[in-house]
């Protein structure tokens, strides 16, 4: 079977499905809705078989939102660190909910908000987040509203709330431990709503998770307080699917086997780059070699990787976990080719869904 040019994400759907088995398992004991976080993942090739699984999407910008609707369907939520004025009343015609993320927009934006649900941000001042750079309850954070008065201050206004405070949380006993702080500390008010989102980051797609417990949970929880349940899974829906598929096109030796490979750590999985964590690489054989992205960033680095032989031009490697954060991330540096995005059918064979060319890498410009 001829493969693709790389470089190219490759997504299996046979491996998607896994997570969407669990996803279906959690929503049928738990009574919760699953929402997929567009933020993390938005390839809207495989929403076909997504949606099955899931309620809907929940968005962070007026360009997710109307992509939630139009290409996913089902419940589609929209929220966003702050409306603009122009934006308001579109994102309105796509929503069934809006979230604020502060009084002020609620007070500012409320009224013109008629006929679909209203929801504000609760900020609980903790987190799971290990990263104060993706921590919603760092200092002066402007993620959400967390002063009691003010939250009574929304009541009528709203009814119901986003709390958003897991992320990559593979601990079932730390997050059960924190939804109980949650519930000491704003029951007298959550017991006034519908519906609570608890957000996303738990890895209840992990190996090993204790999915069932998770689910009485949530179970537990939506009945003390009377309301539905939502989470907004990003990287639990897409972990494990997909990898970034690179060729080796040069080898050196510098005090170490470095690969040279043709994709960028910068260009096509960034956040790898921005937490400084490593590319899940082989490490199957007794041969080192550091895998390195083409671009002219030094630290443009992937991470360690070992391999059953050492690599020469033209060997392919595949990186793992490439779907969270990756291809909507993925950006032009140094005109790096950007990576097409593929699929492989339930029958093995692979489907290129989207190409990148010149013309694409000008058009970005001016």
């Amino acid at each position: 079977m001829t493969q693709p040019q790389t470089p190219f994400y490759l997504i299996d759907r046979a491996r998607l499905q896994e997570n969407m088995d669990k996803m279906a398992r959690l929503r049928q004991r738990s009574g919760a809705k699953t929402l997929l976080a567009l933020k993390c993942f938005a390839t809207w090739g495989v929403f076909d078989q997504m949606a099955q699984f899931m309620d809907g999407t929940t968005s962070s910008s007026l360009y997710e939102l109307r992509l939630g609707r139009e290409k996913f369907g089902g419940e589609t939520h929209a929220y966003s660190v702050a409306w603009a004025e122009h934006e308001i009343d579109e994102a309105v015609g796509y929503a069934d909910k809006i979230i604020f993320n502060s009084l002020g927009q609620l007070d500012r934006f409320a009224d013109r908000c008629g006929g679909i649900a209203r929801g504000l941000r609760l900020n609980p001042r903790f987190s799971t987040s290990g990263f104060d750079l993706a921590d919603p309850a760092r200092p002066f954070s402007r993620l959400g509203e967390w002063d009691m008065a003010r939250l009574e201050a929304a009541l009528g206004r709203i009814s119901g709330v986003m709390i958003h405070y897991n992320c990559e949380n593979r601990d079932f006993d730390l997050f059960a431990g924190q939804l109980d702080r949650i519930e000491a500390e704003f029951g007298g008010f959550l017991e006034k709503l519908d519906w609570i989102s608890l957000g996303g980051g738990i890895h209840f797609t992990g190996e090993g998770y204790p999915l069932d417990a998770l689910a009485d949970r949530l179970r537990a929880f939506a009945d003390r307080f009377g309301v539905q349940v939502y989470l907004e899974p990003g990287e639990a829906s897409i972990t494990g699917t997909t990898t970034l598929e690179v060729t080796v096109l040069d080898t050196l030796h510098n005090g170490k086997d470095v690969a040279v490979v043709d994709s960028s750590i910068e260009a096509h999985m960034l956040d790898l780059l921005i937490y400084r964590e490593s590319a899940r690489l082989p490490q199957d054989g007794e041969h080192a070699w550091q895998i390195a992205g083409k671009s002219c960033l030094a630290g443009d680095i992937f991470g360690e990787g070992r391999f059953a032989a050492p690599l020469r031009a033209g060997d392919r490697i595949s990186i793992g976990d490439a779907a969270g954060y990756t291809m909507v991330k993925k950006n032009w540096f140094n005109g790096v080719a950007m990576p097409a995005i593929c699929i492989r059918e339930a029958d093995g064979t692979i489907t290129t869904v989207r190409r990148f060319g010149y013309e694409d890498y000008r058009d970005s410009l001016s």
